[in-house]
């Protein structure tokens, strides 16, 4: 169904980090004598999170349970020509030893072997696409079937044989080609009697209860199994989740893919690690800039503004100051203009440049922000936005961030007309609704090579 999460039998993430975890213990007992260097388990770490990243970046997109062993096969062997020539790389640049050679290379063979174990016998035996295919009937031949019909034709999936539909109520639309229905309602005895079903799938509207109650009177006499199609999509669009409260169906409205608590996770690990190395290696511009600051001008090195945050909370950001007169921090009303008068000769290279939005890493360490996501803004802005553009407030569903994707296309710096109000609140939702660790990469790297991310600042 649109909208609603394909639940996997086994998260892409626990296959694909088990070879690794369960190859580095048993390299390690056979090269226990093998004494490391400084340099080499800082090598071996960077070899551990190019494995996790290759595999998410390359195979976590490519490679699908209902892909046929060919593909299986040619996804595999792209990310593993991709890893070890990325780490052949790496070892090549590094002073590393003969013997930290031998045990590179055994870690990457026996991943390598290990994966395929797993991908190509367990998967294959817990999934359950070893038996015969399931033979499919649809009760209804309305929009629900129209939407069964099209997941079964993408998916792939060789688990169902759809045989066709079966027409229930003659004033409802028809979805379906006509050689596709194959009895109706009344005659459905007769077609099971003579044809093998496993499975019938109910796709009616909610309001034909009598008709749902035959098809489920039918099945149950023959011993067929049931599946009732809930479609939310046209109330609730493409983000919803069905989850259990108690022991009664709730449908999550707004599910995100950021929502889930292994994305969720990772991509709040990648923040701090990728803030604290920042900061880490940007100290002395900021020690250079900090000095800058305090000779060309009276005041602080910072100016700390409140920012609203995730869920509506305020926080204080870290900026460095850029002018000589600041806003008030908490109620500010005054937006930066074009050539303004109080902004620093510093401060319009850090302007420039972004430069003065650097500090913001030490939120995203605090846990205020995200690297990437929407761009905080004042409370009074905030509160104009959400009156004057649709769905404004979904942004504060995620954590707002140093970057964003509106930044990255050219729609930062000011909202005075109704194009960039909208603009700006589009770029981001859609953002949130299609996030991914792929596309928050994408967007640090047009943040600090793409053009269109500094055009509009001053």
């Amino acid at each position: 169904m649109p909208g609603q999460k394909i639940k996997q039998d086994i998260p892409f993430v626990a296959i694909d980090l088990l070879p690794l975890f369960f190859i580095l213990p048993i390299a390690h007992y056979f090269f226990r004598d093998f004494k490391y260097s400084k340099g080499e388990l800082i090598t071996l770490s960077i070899f551990v999170f190019l494995w996790c990243l290759v595999e998410y970046l390359v195979k976590h997109r490519y490679t699908r349970f209902y892909q046929k062993f060919q593909e299986r096969i040619s996804s595999h062997f792209k990310t593993y020509l991709t890893l070890v020539i990325t780490e052949c790389a790496v070892l090549w640049f590094m002073p590393v030893s003969s013997d930290f050679w031998k045990y590179a290379i055994t870690i990457m063979l026996g991943v390598f072997g290990l994966d395929l174990l797993i991908n190509f016998l367990i998967i294959e035996i817990i999934s359950g696409n070893t038996g015969n295919p399931k033979y499919v009937i649809v009760a209804g031949t309305g929009n629900k079937a129209k939407i069964i019909e099209d997941q079964v034709n993408t998916s792939h999936n060789s688990g169902y044989h759809l045989k066709g539909f079966i027409s229930c109520d003659q004033l409802d639309e028809c979805m379906i080609e006509s050689k596709k229905v194959l009895s109706n309602l009344d005659n459905i005895n007769e077609f099971l009697q003579v044809n093998d079903i496993d499975e019938i799938v109910i796709a009616l509207p909610d309001d034909q209860k009598k008709n749902i109650l035959k098809v489920l009177t039918v099945a149950d006499y023959y011993g067929i199994r049931v599946k009732y199609v809930l479609d939310y999509h046209e109330l609730f669009g493409n983000h919803y989740k069905i989850t259990r409260l108690g022991q009664v169906d709730t449908v999550n409205i707004r599910e995100l893919p950021i929502d889930g608590k292994l994305a969720g996770f990772f991509k709040n690990c990648f923040d701090k690690i990728f803030a604290a190395i920042a900061l880490i290696c940007l100290l002395p511009l900021f020690l250079i800039v900090a000095l800058i600051i305090k000779i060309e001008s009276r005041g602080p090195v910072f100016y700390c503004p409140i920012r609203i945050g995730k869920g509506g909370k305020p926080f204080k950001v870290y900026k460095f100051r850029s002018m000589r007169e600041n806003d008030d921090c908490a109620g500010g009303i005054r937006s930066t203009q074009c050539n303004d008068p109080r902004i620093t000769r510093l401060g319009r290279i850090l302007r420039k440049y972004s430069i003065d939005e650097l500090p913001q890493f030490i939120n995203v360490l605090l846990g205020s922000m995200s690297v990437v996501g929407p761009r905080p803004h004042r409370r009074f802005l905030n509160r104009q936005l959400q009156e004057n553009v649709y769905h404004y407030m979904l942004r504060q569903y995620v954590k707002p961030g140093v970057t964003g994707w509106a930044q990255v296309n050219g729609w930062r710096g000011p909202t005075d007309t109704e194009e960039q109000k909208r603009q700006r609140t589009l770029h981001d939702l859609w953002y949130i609704e299609n996030w991914s660790f792929r596309l928050d990469i994408k967007i640090i790297f047009l943040t600090i090579f793409s053009p269109k991310a500094h055009h509009a600042a001053f």
